[in-house]
């Protein structure tokens, strides 16, 4: 209806309290409550969604297609397709994107850097939340 693609279910969760060091690849999607220390990738074969919540935090670097963030990230962030940034994001890092939705009160510490055509398979564009 609103030229959206359906995304992968969140099947796989790092539940609050989980403390784990080491790099992440999934495939579909990933929700994380806990702590993550290492660089989180989708499967770049099929679409993944990633969900940090606002108990969560990262510390290294995010490859995925669809980002959702209510939380704390250190280390830069490439969204290919859509990045929503929550009101209570927290980011220390370069952010990558394709498209992007902002909430009032995320705050970035680096610069944010729309992906080129080779990097990205749509143009780049900005949703504003104040606009939905």
């Amino acid at each position: 209806m609103f030229n959206k693609k359906k995304q992968p279910p969140i099947r796989s969760l790092i539940a609050d309290g989980t403390h784990i060091d080491g790099n992440l690849t999934f495939t579909g999607g990933l929700r994380i409550d806990g702590v993550v220390v290492g660089d989180i990738r989708s499967n770049p074969e099929q679409p993944g969604i990633l969900v940090i919540s606002e108990t969560a935090s990262v510390t290294g670097e995010i490859h995925v297609d669809h980002v959702i963030i209510n939380g704390t990230v250190t280390g830069p962030v490439y969204a290919k397709g859509m990045l929503e940034l929550q009101p209570k994001t927290r980011i220390t890092g370069d952010v990558h994107y394709t498209a992007l939705e902002m909430h009032q009160g995320a705050i970035i510490s680096g610069q944010m850097r729309p992906l080129s055509e080779p990097e990205a398979e749509i143009k780049p564009t900005l949703m504003l939340a104040a606009n939905r």
